[in-house]
């Protein structure tokens, strides 16, 4: 029987970190299902999906933390079932930088109780002013009752105190 880990991994940067947490998995009969994975500021940060055999859970978890000596920390936890979604939702968020944009947001998807499936932020430079842009791209999944419209609706309301545009798709 097989089981379903995520892994969570953070260390500093350095080439060769992708090909060691391949081969703890490897040795351990594991499948690298899915990955995020991004370099920040120096550092190494890391989403990994991964099954293997579920009596292999023990060894992979002593061997990932062998990776300690590299300076990477892995943090472990199985998969959960999910709950049920009707849709998915695109939305592309683009405006004045400030502090408190992605609180805002997430306030009103929560309240909505609509799962952020993916977030990918940065900052731009604004062409005309020389100021900084934000800009958020997520990935939403709704819940059975809630409808996309009722999505826009609710982070429209917002979109004249944030000074934002919002795209939906």
């Amino acid at each position: 029987m097989h089981t379903t880990l995520i892994l969570t991994v953070l260390g500093p940067d350095h080439p060769g970190l992708v090909q060691a947490l391949s081969e703890v998995l490897n040795q351990q009969q594991g499948n690298w299902t899915e990955s995020r994975m991004v370099h920040l500021g120096g550092q190494f940060a890391g989403l990994l999906q991964v099954a293997l055999p579920r009596e292999q859970v023990a060894h992979l978890k002593a061997a990932l933390d062998q990776l300690q000596t590299r300076g990477l920390q892995v943090l472990i936890a199985e998969t959960l079932e999910a709950p049920p979604i009707t849709a998915t939702l695109n939305i592309e968020v683009l405006g004045l930088d400030r502090p408190g944009i992605i609180r805002d947001i997430t306030t009103q998807l929560a309240s909505l109780k609509v799962n952020i499936e993916e977030l990918f932020s940065e900052q731009r430079p604004a062409p005309m002013s020389g100021g900084t842009l934000f800009f958020a791209a997520l990935t939403l999944s709704l819940p059975v009752d809630v409808s996309a419209e009722q999505v826009q609706t609710k982070l429209e309301e917002l979109s004249d105190q944030l000074m934002v545009d919002l795209n939906f798709a």
